[in-house]
């Protein structure tokens, strides 16, 4: 594998740190995704410009309200957050991309892991009206025979979010039926070789599946004959993990407009980012500018987009709220 940063710099990455979902009424989702998915810890709620977001969204500014949410069910296997952002620009938020099939080039959904899933997903489309994508199945999980029980919901944008409980690995904690954090974030990918090696190098090392097939349950989400999946799901040493896709024959151009509506972007945390710019930047990474640092009001938001394998949209992240 083709190493970025040496095993000392790894240390400073620390998983993904969030998701970021694109939303059209702010009070309506954060209502949405307190009550339904139990993010209801909001770390902080900011209205205003987001600086170095030039190249992105090919805007000299970029005015939204950005919220911060963390589960109330934190685990280590459900521990990242989810990040909602409001365009406020004269278009507001873009739509989602449309015509894309699950595992196009972009970000496909959000996983948020649970205690479990049959009742959490009755829960989510009896009593709370959500849309069921796809009803609970259980599998078992190429190459290490592991137990999962899954299931997907959309969110009020139509993007997906994923309900899973890693059953093989450890059986959740006790209590209630409950979703905790996000376990992974889902994207699709045009080189899965070139992915595992970059994210690789950032901590993403341990493999949890890799398949190469199809998996029925998700053909009636492609508006073209189904596609061949494969994808792998790999988890940092801590932080939430990532699921890269690469379909075949083709993968399309999915990504969007940064700030549609759905999931769009995830961020990897990091324990200080100006070291962390500086190991990537020597490691020939490309950024889309300098780390920016934003005054939230309950602290300082400090993060800097940069250039992966694909294009998406992706950012180093340091919480100081």
């Amino acid at each position: 594998m083709s190493v970025l940063v040496d095993e000392r710099a790894r240390e400073l990455f620390r998983g993904v740190d969030h998701v970021g979902v694109g939303v059209v009424d702010m009070d309506a989702a954060l209502e949405w995704f307190s009550a339904s998915l139990g993010f209801s810890r909001v770390l902080f709620d900011y209205t205003g410009e987001l600086p170095g977001l030039e190249e992105l969204t090919q805007r000299r500014r970029t005015r939204a309200r950005v919220a911060m949410l963390a589960s109330r069910f934190v685990t280590s296997l459900g521990p990242g957050r989810i990040k909602l952002v409001q365009v406020l620009e004269e278009d507001g938020t873009p739509p989602i991309p449309g015509d894309a099939g699950w595992g196009e080039l972009g970000i496909c959904e959000v996983c948020v892991h649970a205690r479990d899933v049959a009742a959490v997903h009755r829960q989510l489309v009896e009593a709370r009206g959500c849309t069921e994508l796809m009803a609970p199945v259980s599998a078992q999980v190429t190459p290490f025979g592991v137990d999962v029980d899954l299931s997907y919901v959309a969110d009020p944008g139509g993007g997906k979010v994923e309900v899973l409980e890693w059953t093989g690995l450890r059986r959740a904690l006790p209590g209630e039926p409950r979703l905790e954090g996000v376990n992974h974030v889902a994207f699709g990918v045009a080189d899965m070789t070139a992915t595992r090696e970059f994210y690789g190098s950032l901590g993403f090392v341990h493999l949890v599946l890799e398949s190469d097939g199809y998996f029925e349950p998700m053909r009636p989400w492609y508006p073209r004959e189904m596609p061949r999946q494969h994808m792998i799901l790999a988890l940092p040493g801590q932080g939430a993990g990532i699921e890269p896709v690469r379909l075949h024959p083709e993968t399309l151009d999915r990504r969007g407009q940064w700030g549609h509506c759905g999931p769009m972007e995830f961020a990897i945390g990091v324990s200080n980012l100006d070291r962390a710019y500086a190991r990537l930047r020597e490691a020939g990474v490309q950024f889309h500018d300098e780390p920016q640092l934003v005054d939230v009001g309950v602290g300082e938001w400090r993060y800097v987009y940069f250039e992966d394998p694909d294009g998406l949209y992706v950012s180093l992240v340091e919480a100081r709220y």
